[in-house]
């Protein structure tokens, strides 16, 4: 599974989320997903996004998670197959 690594790189700059939402012009809502892992997806505007407001690269926003979830997902997907 690919988690979002907003909530670090903000408290690794001192940065609120409404800092961010409002540096951004993403919405709290779509912020709020990332943060928690509910959003599906993310689009390159919004990494981009993302990217520019916390000086970082798109490799310190996303990383690989080492969580069970995403290992039951892949292990379901490779029996169906």
């Amino acid at each position: 599974m690919i988690e979002i690594r907003v909530n670090e790189l903000l408290g690794g700059h001192g940065k609120t989320f409404y800092w961010l939402a409002k540096e951004t012009g993403i919405s709290h809502t779509t912020l709020w997903r990332l943060k928690k892992g509910k959003a599906l997806g993310i689009n390159f505007d919004t990494l981009e996004k993302l990217c520019d407001a916390l000086k970082c690269q798109t490799g310190e926003v996303l990383a690989l998670a080492d969580g069970k979830k995403g290992d039951k997902n892949r292990q379901t997907r490779k029996k169906k197959k």
